[in-house]
């Protein structure tokens, strides 16, 4: 059975290693391994004794334990490791769709948080976050009327990508209650949960609040090491969590053990790591803002509450076309919102990279380059 293209990773495969220039990146600052073991304490001859045998297939009892302590109320038995973070939106609607069964997914979303289950189970509604002139915002009323009696599986993503949005403590406990009230699964990705500019914004885990979610979370985003493909599932119901590791037998079967080994080592300086990128995209935030309000009458920018970007309005004709031809003629990657399933009127924005600066300068010399404008 086809499953609908992979648009986002199509458009970054076709430009992100060519385009010397990124501005829609997802994740934050990366560093090197050598920089990684530094910051704790540990030396890169460490990594010279690891056996290159098989691991667990639920991963090691040690990564599992640093994982849980990331959470409340989790056991390090209710920890999945994964491959990678994409491991686990795959085996999670595999394991728990059937065709027929209903899931509201919210959106605009990252194609599989999407495609996975309605590729399984043919049956997903949209619930859109939606632009208001306050922000980005969701109606969780909208939400609740969406339900039907088949509903299995509501799947979200805080702080969500691409908006930046992140909902208030009240709206997600109401969407636990809408779940909860009508025996759903809520999947929840939080790969950008620790991204949140005041710490003090950070919503719980669903792990914490709801004993039928399914968490999903990973070093790649918040602490800038999407080269690890460490990510894992957060699941307190046992017999799901068979179910999971049962279709991880077909997918991975186990974690490397160079990642785990890694994985453990950032999970030691998580929070070192998570502030490092808080840092940078608050310094970019400002960048950012100066930059939209020079250009106003071609961007719609509102600011992101949380995460590594911002998804910004553009006045073009079409996004799509605008996109391309800015990587070919100036080498600057914005990201399409019709990638997104969002229209052709916005681009994604990223604002975790400490080149940021230097690249949107590079994009604004176009600007003022297309419109015959000096460049101071």
């Amino acid at each position: 059975m086809k499953i609908a293209p992979f648009s986002i990773e199509q458009f970054f495969a076709k430009y992100e290693f060519s385009t010397p220039h990124i501005l829609c990146a997802s994740d934050c600052e990366t560093m090197t391994v050598a920089e990684l073991l530094a910051m704790a304490g540990q030396d890169v001859a460490d990594l010279g004794s690891l056996r290159l045998g098989y691991t667990e297939s639920q991963g090691s009892l040690e990564l599992r334990t640093a994982v849980a302590q990331q959470y409340d109320t989790i056991d390090p038995d209710h920890v999945i490791v994964l491959t990678t973070p994409e491991e686990g939106i795959y085996i999670t609607m595999q394991a728990l769709l059937d065709e027929g069964d209903h899931a509201i997914v919210l959106s605009p979303a990252y194609d599989s948080l999407l495609n996975m289950p309605l590729h399984v189970s043919h049956h997903v509604d949209q619930w859109w976050v939606k632009q208001t002139d306050a922000g980005w915002q969701v109606d969780v009323n909208e939400l609740e009327s969406l339900v039907t009696p088949q509903t299995k599986l509501i799947v979200v993503n805080f702080p969500h990508n691409p908006t930046g949005f992140l909902p208030s403590q009240e709206q997600f406990e109401a969407i636990i209650e809408i779940a909860r009230r009508n025996g759903a699964w809520l999947f929840c990705d939080e790969m950008y949960r620790g991204l949140e500019l005041n710490p003090a914004d950070r919503l719980p885990s669903a792990a914490d609040l709801y004993e039928r979610s399914i968490v999903l979370a990973g070093l790649s985003k918040v602490q800038g090491l999407p080269g690890l493909r460490s990510g894992w599932l957060v699941v307190q119901d046992e017999p799901l969590r068979e179910e999971l590791i049962n279709w991880k037998h077909y997918t991975s079967i186990c974690p490397p053990t160079l990642s785990e080994a890694l994985a453990l080592t950032a999970l030691s300086v998580n929070e070192q790591l998570a502030e490092r990128n808080r840092a940078i995209i608050a310094d970019n935030l400002q960048v950012a803002e100066s930059f939209f309000a020079r250009w106003e009458d071609l961007f719609g920018w509102q600011r992101p509450l949380a995460g590594s970007v911002a998804l910004v309005g553009i006045n073009v004709s079409s996004a799509t076309e605008y996109c391309h031809q800015l990587a070919q003629e100036a080498g600057v990657l914005l990201l399409p919102s019709s990638c997104l399933g969002y229209g052709d009127n916005h681009i994604r924005l990223g604002l975790g990279r400490k080149d940021f600066a230097d690249n949107l300068a590079v994009y604004e010399a176009f600007l003022q380059k297309a419109r015959g404008l000096s460049e101071s």
